[in-house]
């Protein structure tokens, strides 16, 4: 998966589809607006509740196919909450927790919450994963290396 971080605040959430499992989450963000469809197969982070004004951080797979439509329109991979003085990362990352670009590495300690897209406590080592990573600051060196907050595990 080649995810791609897409940040922004919640315009509205319209039913999508005949069957209303889907919903399209319209997202403001400082290059204009992006539509994002939400279903069963999407990740929603902790399980929150999207709503409009809610700041959030939506991934989605660039190697997928999408539609050639103005404003954007992408199927969510995941979805989740964001802290507005937060960066996110999300990629694959190796055992010795270097992202796959090699631009950053993760040291981990123990204020680091490491859980599973459906918020369960992650046991094991997050290395060898597709990672979302929230992180307040790094350092200016190659690569840039981060303590990150919270680490969401995409198993």
């Amino acid at each position: 998966m080649n995810l791609v971080p897409v940040n922004g605040i919640i315009l509205s959430i319209t039913p999508f589809g005949d069957d209303c499992c889907e919903q399209q989450v319209s997202i403001r963000t400082s290059n204009g607006i992006n539509h994002f469809i939400v279903g069963p197969e999407t990740y929603v982070i902790n399980n929150v509740r999207l709503r409009p004004g809610m700041n959030v951080t939506a991934l989605y797979d660039a190697d997928q196919a999408v539609p050639l439509i103005y404003p954007p329109q992408y199927r969510a991979v995941l979805i989740g909450r964001r802290n507005p003085s937060e960066n996110v990362y999300a990629g694959y990352f190796d055992e010795n927790l270097m992202s796959a670009d090699a631009s950053l590495q993760l040291n981990i300690d123990n204020s680091t919450s490491v859980v599973t897209a459906n918020g369960q406590t992650f046991q094991c080592s997050p290395g060898g994963h597709t990672l979302v990573v929230y992180y307040s600051s790094s350092t200016r060196s190659i690569p840039a290396q981060t303590t990150p907050r919270k680490i969401v595990v995409v198993c």
